[in-house]
């Protein structure tokens, strides 16, 4: 299946919590990328510590991480501080964080339409998927993969070339 990375990285984003608008396409177009959507209040919550240990352990051989937080599936505080607040002071969330959007459905933001075209659009919070350097998704993990699974692991090492 031909990526579209028109649809994956041609858009401008708030960055979380912030003034700041982030070019997709400049940040993310040529790398090794690892998106996630994420909620605030929900169960699967604490995968923010995993996924920030591996931001911490990939970030250096090349890889970019990015959360959406999303209310598509009604566990995301309305209140962007709220979310704010639970990602960066509670979990220590330095990868990039953006503002809310649709990740599912007809009102699905066009990088999650993408997203699902290639390969299946979020069941619930906390799906990962992994995106090549040419914009291919090349694995994706539901909720209950955590990302310090030996699976989701090995999947980003394949990705990065290990």
């Amino acid at each position: 299946m031909t990526p579209n990375t028109q649809a994956l990285f041609d858009h401008e984003l708030k960055r979380l919590h912030s003034n700041e608008i982030v070019n997709l396409r400049e940040r993310y177009a040529g790398h090794p990328v690892l998106f996630v959507n994420t909620a605030s209040h929900c169960g699967f919550t604490g995968q923010f510590e995993a996924l920030e240990k591996t931001h911490q352990t990939y970030k250096d051989r090349g890889l970019k991480m990015a959360g959406f937080p999303s209310n598509s599936f009604k566990q995301e505080s309305k209140d962007e501080a709220d979310t704010a607040r639970i990602c960066f002071q509670n979990f220590g969330v330095t990868f990039d964080m953006y503002t809310h959007i649709d990740v599912r459905g007809r009102s699905a933001h066009p990088i999650f339409q993408e997203l699902a075209r290639q390969s299946s659009a979020p069941r619930w919070n906390f799906y990962k998927y992994l995106i090549d350097a040419e914009g291919r998704v090349i694995a994706s993990f539901p909720s209950t993969t955590r990302p310090d699974s030996a699976e989701f692991k090995a999947a980003v090492e394949k990705l990065l070339g290990s």
